[in-house]
């Protein structure tokens, strides 16, 4: 759509065109020229949709702190989704997870060797010396919002509580180089560097993903890569990094048995913490964490 200058902004913030976003859009045309990957203006939310992303985003964190709370030895992971269900559903809002592509859980509880999307259950019982990703996807009147957390059950040996505050450090790396104007490529180099600095690896089969109107939106988020490389990061994105860290190889399985569960396929430990952020003018804002 070619907007005229005096024309209202395409972002429905009711200002003209050129008061609002005719230099946005001029910047990105002329960075498209120089042969850069740039958002659409789809991937832009407007300031409605961020204050409703925020609100969502307000619900998400409750859940996770009801959790931080709550978690402890001896819980059932069945027990934890129970809780995220019913502080979601008495906030009004919705799992976003619930029944998404027949996943039959409020939530995603992953421990030790597993990577990722572990399926709650009555039968799993959290041990002393379980390190555990609680990962919270929720709806808020059609906005969404995600955030994971890792959680140390108990006395945790030193191999593993190195790996989990080594993930929360690559998270930090990713963080500190998403800038306005950057590149999506810095945030994957920085998380990659600083994980083999400490004899990581990186999960390169899933990453992060833009979110707000849908629960995956483009870009994907690698959490390897070059800097200046990928998408160009815009204000008004809005996307998770949510790094997952392996003690040994980066390579994993999914669980024939359920078709969820992600694991390494060498049996080491994987850790995960996960951020929904916005791009601003001058930096980022994390929204869910």
């Amino acid at each position: 759509m070619n907007l005229n200058r005096n024309d209202l902004c395409w972002c429905k913030s009711g200002l003209k065109y050129k008061k609002c976003h005719l230099e946005f859009d001029e910047r990105l045309d002329n960075l498209k020229r120089k042969g850069h990957i740039v958002p659409t203006r789809k991937l832009i939310k407007t300031k409605d949709q961020i204050e409703g992303i925020k609100k969502s985003a307000q619900v998400n964190n409750g859940i996770l702190d009801l959790i931080s709370k709550n978690i402890k030895e001896g819980m059932t992971t069945e027990e934890i989704d129970k809780l995220a269900y019913d502080y979601t559903i008495s906030n009004g809002a919705i799992p976003a997870t619930l029944n998404y592509d027949g996943y039959p859980k409020s939530l995603c509880v992953s421990i030790n060797d597993e990577v990722c999307h572990g399926i709650p259950s009555k039968d799993v019982i959290l041990k002393n010396g379980d390190i555990v990703n609680v990962d919270v996807t929720t709806i808020l009147n059609g906005y969404y919002s995600d955030a994971s957390r890792m959680f140390m059950i108990g006395e945790v040996n030193d191999e593993a509580k190195k790996l989990v505050q080594v993930a929360k450090e690559c998270l930090n790396k990713g963080l500190e180089a998403a800038k306005p104007w950057g590149f999506l490529g810095d945030i994957g180099a920085a998380i990659e560097e600083h994980a083999k600095s400490n004899g990581y690896s990186v999960v390169r089969d899933f990453g992060g993903h833009g979110i707000g109107l849908d629960i995956h939106e483009e870009p994907f988020v690698f959490h390897f890569g070059k800097r200046g490389t990928d998408m160009v990061l815009a204000p008004g994105m809005v996307f998770t990094i949510e790094p997952m860290i392996n003690a040994g190889s980066h390579e994993i399985f999914i669980d024939e048995n359920d078709g969820w569960t992600v694991l390494t396929a060498d049996g080491s430990l994987s850790a995960q913490w996960e951020h929904t952020v916005l791009v601003t003018e001058d930096g980022i804002e994390i929204i869910s964490k």
